[in-house]
């Protein structure tokens, strides 16, 4: 028998070898984990803007051993609360001050959601409600393993969870914590909701709450707000709020909630008073959700753009997925068990998720990452029940498989052109030049052209498995690629250049010796270099006085980043400029008084 029979006869049994699938489910997940969140994560440097101001954040809690007040360039950094920063910490202490420490608490957080949902799915995976009603048949398990693999596999095999798994910023960790508590909460509550003792609430329920409490030190009160309407609304909707709030002892877990999220608030707010409330309440919570902050507003349908791109090539199943929920029969569901409930949870998640940030009005690409598990889970479920039903294979799913085919298409296309669309960036005015030349876009092109007539061979023969399989082969090239090297081809266009400004400014600063960066704001350099930075726009008009009080008498002397086209507009007549490096677009001079 060759090794090819061999691999086909476990597949048409595997559901009759638990163990054997169990670890081969393990290492698959390992390996797609690992390119997807961990290959080459610490290879480039930090980008900015915003991911070295928390870098820089996490490492000075680690110098100065204050682990209740951020701090960014001098000054306080209330945007988000701490965990974020205590993680990247506790990595720095492991793995060294670096972009590979400040990435890991995200890496960890995305490769943790895409264990979860695997557990979810294995259990809870099923395609229709009758098939809940046989869990132990043999097409019950295959479509269980089934959902639980295509489901975890799409967690990371989409654009915006590669993205943000790999960068060191909040919003992965939010995502782990509050969609791993909700992921939680449904197995306790798919798994009868039995309590512990008259005190304590199922496990899963107390894993729930302990989840929610961290995402509420990852980013906030959203970490709960969100979640918890997410619960409300599908228990509403069943007629089980009482049911449920009784079985989860509520009073329990707030006591558990509080004791983990409560203690950082109080003391920074013990510390910094009314400061800390006004930034981090009012103008990080309140005015995002009800006004534009930093200038991050859009229409109203720019998350149905950004769910459409960001969870490509998924994202064209999610319509037929949703609609076979029927959400307007809630009869339907109130008559079926726990166990069935699980495609109905991830449409109320789903919705809520969406419904919600569609309605703040700041509006960041980011924000959706919270449904992607959602999205998951209605397209496993959609493509698992298709795989193991091919002769009942519903228009819905032909006509999602068709727009994934013109997608595809269009998405070649696309490739060739994108050069083009790149914007002016005036931190890398040579990027869509060497994008150009780098052969990337062909990459691109070639990847979506012979990934869409797979997809087209895989439709014409209504193969479900071959979609999603072929799916799963233009995102892993995509991956390897493309999309790795069109970060380290960022990096070396925009950032390395700061990255050798920082190196010197470590070596040739002298004592005392103040920094300033006229025209751009990079907070790369204040984390590569350790220094504080003085951050001037000289198009404000208090920005010429401020060059002009850098140097003092004290310490005549001061290092200076601008660019070429800034340089002959600062009051530099009267003093000494030396040259000391020059890197496209930035010069790094000092300047003495004369």
């Amino acid at each position: 028998m060759s090794r090819f029979d061999s691999v086909r006869r476990w597949y048409q049994t595997y559901e009759k070898f638990p163990k054997t699938t169990g670890i081969i489910s393990a290492i698959a997940l390992g390996l797609l984990g690992g390119l997807a969140f961990f290959f080459r994560l610490g290879s480039i440097g930090l980008i900015d803007e915003t991911e070295p101001m928390f870098a820089d954040a996490a490492r000075r809690m680690l110098l100065t051993g204050d682990w209740i007040t951020p701090y960014y360039n001098g000054e306080t950094r209330f945007d988000k609360p701490p965990l974020v920063y205590w993680l990247m910490a506790i990595a720095y202490k492991i793995v060294g001050v670096n972009a590979w420490g400040a990435r890991l608490p995200s890496a960890f957080a995305a490769l943790g959601l895409m264990i979860l949902l695997f557990i979810l799915l294995r259990k809870f995976g099923f395609g229709t409600i009758a098939a809940a009603a046989d869990p132990t048949s043999p097409k019950s398990q295959r479509q269980l393993w089934l959902a639980a693999w295509i489901g975890s596999s799409l967690v990371a095999l989409n654009l915006q969870t590669i993205v943000w798994a790999r960068q060191g910023v909040a919003d992965m960790l939010l995502n782990g914590c509050f969609s791993g508590g909700l992921i939680c909460f449904f197995y306790g509550y798919g798994s009868g909701g039995k309590a512990i003792n008259r005190w304590l609430p199922n496990s899963w329920y107390i894993a729930a709450y302990v989840l929610l409490a961290c995402a509420v030190l990852a980013k906030g009160p959203v970490g709960i707000v969100v979640p918890g309407m997410v619960i409300l609304v599908f228990l509403l909707y069943l007629g089980k709020f009482r049911e449920v709030f009784t079985e989860a002892k509520p009073l329990m877990g707030t006591i558990i909630f509080l004791a983990i999220a409560a203690p950082w608030f109080v003391l920074v707010t013990l510390r910094n008073g009314q400061a800390y409330i006004d930034s981090f309440f009012g103008y990080h919570n309140v005015e995002r959700f009800t006004g534009v902050v930093n200038g991050h507003n859009a229409p109203w349908y720019f998350y149905f753009l950004v769910v459409l791109i960001g969870f490509l090539p998924w994202s064209v199943y999610l319509p037929g997925a949703i609609a076979r929920l029927q959400l307007h029969r809630p009869s339907l569901w109130r008559q079926a068990p726990r166990e069935a409930h699980l495609a109905l949870f991830a449409g109320v998640w789903f919705w809520v998720v969406f419904i919600f940030f569609t309605i703040a009005v700041t509006k960041l690409p980011s924000y959706t990452i919270p449904l992607l598990p959602a999205a998951a889970i209605l397209v496993a479920l959609f493509s698992s029940y298709g795989i193991e039903t091919p002769q009942r294979l519903s228009k819905g799913f032909l006509g999602s498989a068709i727009a994934n085919v013109v997608f595809g298409l269009i998405l070649s296309g696309f490739m060739l052109y994108s050069p083009r669309v790149i914007g002016d960036d005036p931190a890398a005015p040579d990027l869509a030049a060497t994008f150009a030349q780098s052969n990337l876009a062909w990459w691109g092109f070639g990847i979506w052209l012979v990934g869409s007539l797979m997809l087209i061979a895989m439709v014409q023969r209504r193969s479900p498995l071959g979609i999603y399989l072929s799916n799963s082969v233009i995102m892993v090239a995509l991956i390897a690629l493309v999309l790795l090297p069109v970060g380290a081809l960022i990096d070396q266009e925009r950032q390395s250049g700061l990255r050798e400004i920082a190196h010197l400014i470590t070596t040739d600063q002298r004592p005392n010796e103040a920094i300033a960066m006229v025209g751009f704001e990079k907070p790369s350099l204040v984390f590569y270099s350790g220094q504080d930075i003085h951050f001037i726009n000289p198009d404000q008009e208090d920005g010429i006085a401020a060059i002009n009080a850098i140097a003092t008498e004290a310490n005549p002397s001061f290092l200076l980043i601008t660019g070429a086209d800034t340089l002959g507009e600062l009051p530099l007549a009267d003093k000494t400029v030396e040259t000391l490096l020059e890197r496209k677009p930035y010069q790094l001079l000092r300047v003495e008084r004369q």
